[in-house]
């Protein structure tokens, strides 16, 4: 049922490292065309485009900070021209930036967290909406987070909340876009073992890792079903507004 994402075309952002690498090479191998995305390691976005040349795919790779307005449009103006169109949006860029507690709350980190994981989301959909409309069929797919589900662990409560502006976003896109058949989802990981967490407490790490049901973190790899699902009409094409969580068990909803 996946052969409909074959010819399609992808914009995937944050995809140089973690589940946006695995998620562009896995669409590159479906026969997606896909604009890699990367910000400041132009090196390992190359080497997730070669890695979809050498599995039979194509695409370019594209470079900028998405937290600036302008640069998304820019970003998006480059992979339309690079990929010929656009029918898939990934909204993946993001990242926990700082860890700082409520009591010690700084505008500062506030700003940057929102500009990176909120602001982005906004105006990079802006930007791709007049491809995605003009294509008949879009998907959009925003990457949000299990803590934005249930506030995060210490620390995170910035990022959590940016993730759940992310998830509330998602649902309200995704009626005001369904006239231009245009879906609008989000997944939302749990706790995934890549460079996001290089960074993350052994502490925070194991508590994160005693409340998942299954009893281990998760990989990237594991969290790539869910974006291709999303991708696929056959698959998901009257699924919207939803958010599909990829936590081993942590949040059940």
């Amino acid at each position: 049922m996946l052969n409909d994402l074959k010819g399609r075309r992808a914009l995937v952002t944050g995809s140089s490292t973690g589940i946006g690498a695995a998620v562009a090479r896995e669409l590159g191998k479906l026969g997606v065309k896909v604009a890699v995305h990367g910000n400041k390691n132009a090196d390992a976005a190359n080497g997730v485009l070669e890695d979809i040349r050498a599995a039979g795919g194509d695409g370019v790779v594209v470079l900028g900070d998405v937290s600036n307005s302008a640069e998304c449009e820019r970003i998006v103006n480059e992979a339309v021209e690079g990929i010929g169109g656009l029918e898939i949006l990934i909204n993946n860029a993001g990242a926990m930036v700082e860890r700082v507690t409520n009591a010690a709350f700084k505008d500062d980190v506030f700003d940057r967290v929102y500009d990176l994981n909120v602001r982005s989301v906004l105006a990079m959909t802006k930007a791709a909406y007049p491809h995605l409309k003009a294509s008949g069929s879009g998907a959009v797919i925003n990457t949000g987070s299990v803590a934005g589900r249930f506030g995060g662990f210490g620390g995170s409560s910035v990022y959590a909340s940016a993730k759940a502006a992310v998830h509330s976003i998602s649902r309200n896109a995704a009626r005001e876009f369904a006239p231009d058949n245009i879906r609008v989802n989000t997944v939302a990981p749990g706790f995934i073992v890549t460079p996001f967490h290089d960074e993350t407490p052994e502490a925070a790490r194991e508590g994160a890792r005693s409340q998942i049901a299954m009893g281990r973190l998760g990989t990237a790899e594991e969290c790539v079903g869910a974006y291709v699902f999303l991708c696929s009409e056959r698959m998901s094409g009257y699924i919207t507004g939803q958010i599909i969580d990829v936590n081993g068990g942590q949040y059940m909803a």
